[in-house]
């Protein structure tokens, strides 16, 4: 029986209080030691990814009263829980089924009278089915031309998550010959960002997604109207050019005003719907549905991954255990996530959501406050960037910030030079490996301004190449990190009240029911 417990009522966290300071990672990383690390501390992931987490401030007694903390708290059990359709989700009194957009895991789950799994895998077949039949020209505009554009309208997880991605595989599509249209996307209700979008869209050969499970979000319905009127001014029937992603219940399920819709339900939450039909419609017509196949495949390998009971060998479970010991041992506030992969430029910004969305929380699954923190704040940029910025901080300010380092071994275009003796991706790869032992091991110095203390604790991914499999299996480590740690902190990671109250006071704003500070700054923006 899975038993739901708050963090600070398990034995294993009050050993783990004590082994605070035990490790100093500057000596543990230094000489022949630091080698042995890397080669020891490194966990296989799917798709040939590799979790090495040598630079973290653990050893082998750390890691053993975390592999017990895993066991009290009953973390793989509460994952199978999950996987086989009860209702983790106690705030909303919801299954919790992305990971069934990616295959089957355990038993059937049948939800509202339905098998949840074949649900699923009809919409991405309805979705297959209409991107090869857009791409061979047999559904055209009113010309009889193909479109060649599409143009996912959302915002939240309708728009983070499916952006990211597409952006990390658009320049390997083009290089692969995988690319077979281009995909653009509009989220912010500020007016600027859909003219700036439309502005450089070919609207006539253009396919536009709108996504909102509920058919009512503000923002997404204000951009839909916002290109309806664009189309028509470009005198062609909006009907003919835009789809809708949203569940069955909403008032666009059966409306006419969309070429076709592919639905989606509530018991995937929009942080994680990237493998749902809110990613599926977009990456499919931009990279055909066997490139997002492949993509679903490598999340569905480390879905599997995830079910390992020995946490040095399961590479989500190993990160979430780590980290919580960083939050709540170590009292780390924050966590950068640092690709070394311009691709990944959006992926840091789909990551806060993600685990910020999911973990910022200060009551548990019963709605009782919880005396301990629990999810960290999330930022970071692509590398080298990053080091021309916001680096500094990272090697000498007084926080210390856990580091979460990606990294690949090849480019995904695979055009470099030599330059001064050695290749654009041997430096980048030279950079991040030149990082890790910077932050871990400092240098020491007599100028106070070139001292460096180390001990800045850092993990890395690394592949061979960012792949669609490398890439599913990389944003399925991050969810089921963030699950498990919502587990050991006894919190909901899958509702996310937080975002309401705005929402609401928006509305009161837009319907000038307004008083006191809340009309006064409305009256400052002429509301």
């Amino acid at each position: 029986m899975v038993n739901w417990k708050n963090l600070d009522t398990l034995e294993a966290y009050g050993k783990l209080l004590q082994l605070k300071d035990s490790v100093v990672l500057k000596e543990e990383m230094a000489g022949e030691n630091g080698a042995q690390r890397v080669a020891k501390y490194s966990v296989p992931m799917a798709a040939g990814l590799s979790y090495n987490y040598a630079a973290k401030a653990v050893n082998d007694e750390v890691l053993g009263v975390l592999s017990e903390l895993a066991s009290e708290a009953q973390l793989t059990e509460k994952y199978e829980a999950l996987y086989n359709g009860e209702v983790i989700n106690t705030g909303e009194k919801r299954h919790v089924l992305h990971q069934l957009c990616r295959g089957q895991l355990g038993e059937d789950v049948i939800a509202d009278g339905v098998n949840k799994r074949e649900f699923y895998a009809g919409q991405q077949q309805k979705v297959a089915e209409f991107a090869k039949r857009v791409h061979s020209g047999e559904i055209t505009n009113a010309a009889g031309e193909k479109f060649t554009t599409v143009v996912q309208i959302g915002i939240g997880g309708s728009d983070l998550g499916p952006r990211a991605v597409y952006l990390a595989l658009e320049n390997w599509a083009k290089t692969n010959g995988e690319l077979r249209m281009e995909a653009k996307f509009i989220s912010n209700v500020d007016p600027d960002d859909a003219a700036a979008v439309l502005r450089e869209t070919d609207i006539p050969h253009a396919l536009f997604i709108v996504v909102s499970k509920s058919g009512t979000t503000l923002e997404t319905l204000t951009n839909e109207s916002f290109v309806r009127n664009a189309l028509k001014d470009a005198g062609v029937d909006p009907s003919k050019h835009m789809l809708a992603v949203t569940s069955q219940t909403s008032p666009m399920a059966s409306s006419t005003d969309y070429l076709a819709a592919f639905f989606m339900d509530d018991y995937i939450g929009g942080r994680y719907s990237v493998s749902s039909c809110v990613g599926g419609a977009v990456l499919s017509l931009a990279f055909g549905p066997d490139v997002f196949a492949r993509f679903l495949n490598g999340a569905a390998e480390e879905d599997r991954l995830a079910k390992e009971t020995d946490i040095t060998k399961n590479a989500a479970l190993l990160d979430a255990l780590i980290g919580v010991y960083e939050r709540n041992v170590l009292e780390y506030q924050m966590t950068t996530v640092l690709p070394y992969s311009q691709a990944l430029s959006r992926f840091p910004a789909h990551l806060q959501q993600l685990d910020m969305e999911s973990n910022g929380k200060s009551v548990n699954r019963f709605g009782e406050p919880v005396d301990y923190v629990t999810g960290p704040v999330i930022f970071g940029e692509p590398g080298t960037n990053g080091q021309h910025s916001f680096y500094q901080l990272l090697h000498q300010g007084k926080n210390i910030i856990p580091i979460q380092f990606i990294g690949f071994k090849n480019s995904q275009i695979g055009l470099d030079m030599d330059i001064q003796g050695s290749t654009s991706q041997q430096k980048l790869c030279a950079n991040v490996v030149a990082q890790i032992m910077a932050f871990a091991c400092g240098k020491d110095d007599e100028n106070p301004n070139k001292n460096f203390d180390g001990g800045r604790p850092c993990s890395i991914i690394i592949g061979e190449q960012l792949t669609p499999e490398a890439l599913g299996a990389l944003l399925a480590h991050f969810e089921n990190k963030v699950m498990f740690q919502g587990f050991i902190w006894n919190i909901n990671s899958f509702d996310q009240e937080g975002v309401q109250l705005g929402k609401i006071l928006s509305k009161r704003v837009l319907a000038h029911d307004t008083d006191g500070a809340l009309k006064a700054f409305a009256d400052l923006m002429n509301i």
